[in-house]
């Protein structure tokens, strides 16, 4: 389906037809999100077994003859500040996702935002030359005034440096564009050179 997208340029808005996804799944874009948070996951949450902990291995009393129940070492789990059974240990929660799950799962998402009219391309940040007081003064040209969050996608470093600090902006580079990030945001502000790598990463879809 062809979808019209705004273009902001030195010239004024403008628009460009680009095909994208016609149906949204959201099953297939819960399946890229869960994929992306579990890479992301440090998996660095550890306990200690009763064979871990610093504590004496000898028998706290004997097996016999006091009348209370049996026990050997006070590292045991049953103890205060004893081992712990089957707790947590270091481990990768990261699997393996198809690439066309991927690439279906990031057009999916971007044709969301064009669908919903919040998807905006630009053609050149005209005045943004790395001061946030100027970033806020284009925001504000493209009808962006902080009511909606807002993710920016471009390599221009003047930019990045301009947006980064306002709260309701978050800045990424073409290359990390990806799902989530996309559907936590209500807005999707992307240059044209970033509409390329987008473009190229999809194999063509979009």
């Amino acid at each position: 389906m062809s979808y019209a997208i705004p273009v902001l340029s030195a010239e004024g808005r403008r628009e460009v037809l680009a095909d994208l996804p016609t149906e949204i799944n959201p099953h297939l874009l819960w399946e890229v999100v869960r994929w992306q948070l579990a890479s992301r996951r440090r998996g660095t949450a550890s306990t200690k077994t009763r064979g871990e902990v610093a504590y004496s291995s000898r028998k706290i009393y004997p097996q016999k003859g006091t009348g209370r129940a049996r026990h050997g070492d006070i590292g045991a789990p049953i103890f205060v500040g004893g081992g712990t059974v089957f707790g947590p240990k270091p481990r990768d929660y990261a699997y393996t996702l198809p690439k066309k799950v991927r690439r279906k799962g990031l057009a999916m998402a971007v044709a969301d935002r064009a669908r919903e009219g919040n998807l905006l391309l630009v053609e050149g940040f005209a005045g943004v030359n790395g001061k946030t007081k100027e970033f806020l003064a284009w925001a504000k040209g493209a009808g962006l005034d902080g009511s909606r969050r807002v993710l920016l996608v471009t390599a221009d470093e003047r930019v990045q440096r301009a947006a980064r600090n306002l709260p309701w902006v978050w800045v990424l580079d073409p290359e990390g564009l990806n799902v989530y990030d996309i559907l936590r945001h209500e807005v999707l502000v992307m240059d044209l050179k970033a509409w390329e790598v987008f473009q190229e990463r999809t194999g063509g879809e979009a």
